[in-house]
């Protein structure tokens, strides 16, 4: 019932497309690909910078398919549009504009860290119209796996780290304080607990990994530091695709009695350096965007 019902409302949004322009999906049509980079938004323009590159980085590596944007927060896209004019569809819409415009092979990549509930909704979306067949389906949609889909993807997120933040680790006083979003009530937020593993055996002591919505919180996160009597010096940094509000207000927010930044100098830590740039914007992080793509079309 849940498909058939999500089914209806993709028709519906297809259908009030402007009629004259729905291109035939008929068996002479020729293969046209394309791709979508799902995120969930943000409106401040120095971390869209990240959502950019991330597209600009699909671009590059498939110079022959359409890339195109879909942010899934109302909130975020109703901002910039009133702010900057600026229209960006959800994915429901996006997706039904390729139809119209006669796509055949659609990849959906979001650009979530973990497989929580914002990613459900996107496959909720892919199923939806996978399950529409003839003219107002397409042959092929697929949807990628985020970041931290497994074992294997937290060891490698941690060796991005790893690099991401060389320079301070060379200093064997100083520790990393990471901040994830957090996906209440939803199995996914265990891969942060799988990540801290990960993180353990790359550099025991060295990364402290907590969540603005979920667990582990803040408090748990000072309550391993205090356990590492060596750690003089932090440096906290979104576990996030974007540098936007949570990275801002909530972790490094200077006039927030309750940011981490705040919290943690209240715990004893003086020495503290925000590095508020997105994981969106790391070479790497970018390079596994693009790979998980070419999964999809094999």
């Amino acid at each position: 019932m849940h498909k058939v019902l999500s089914a209806l409302l993709v028709l519906s949004v297809l259908l009030a497309l402007p009629a004259a322009s729905f291109a035939a999906h008929g068996d002479g049509q020729a293969d046209k690909a394309g791709i979508l980079v799902a995120s969930f938004g943000t409106s401040m323009p120095q971390a869209r910078r990240a959502i950019d590159n991330l597209v600009n980085a699909a671009k590059t590596a498939f110079p022959g398919v359409e890339v195109r944007l879909a942010f899934t927060s109302n909130i975020i896209r109703r901002k910039i549009a009133s702010e900057r004019g600026e229209i960006i569809p959800t994915p429901v819409e996006a997706l039904a504009r390729m139809n119209d415009e006669g796509f055949t092979h659609v990849y959906v990549m979001p650009t979530h860290i973990i497989p929580g509930e914002e990613y459900d909704e996107i496959v909720n979306v892919v199923e939806a119209f996978s399950s529409l067949k003839g003219k107002y389906g397409f042959r092929k949609i697929a949807v990628g796996k985020p970041y931290l889909f497994g074992v294997e993807d937290c060891d490698q997120m941690a060796k991005v780290l790893m690099a991401r933040f060389a320079k301070q680790l060379r200093q064997k006083d100083t520790a990393i304080v990471l901040m994830g979003h957090g996906t209440p009530e939803h199995i996914a937020n265990a891969m942060y607990s799988q990540l801290q593993l990960s993180l353990d055996r790359a550099a025991y002591g060295r990364f402290f990994l907590g969540t603005v919505e979920a667990a582990p919180v803040i408090t748990d996160v000072i309550a391993k530091l205090k356990r590492n009597r060596g750690v003089k010096k932090l440096v906290i940094s979104p576990l996030m695709i974007v540098a936007g509000d949570h990275a801002n207000n909530d972790l490094a927010g200077a006039d927030d009695d309750e940011s981490w930044l705040n919290l943690l100098k209240k715990a004893g830590y003086k020495n503290i350096t925000p590095y508020l740039v997105g994981l969106g914007e790391d070479p790497n992080i970018a390079k596994g965007f693009v790979e998980r793509i070419r999964e999809m079309m094999k």
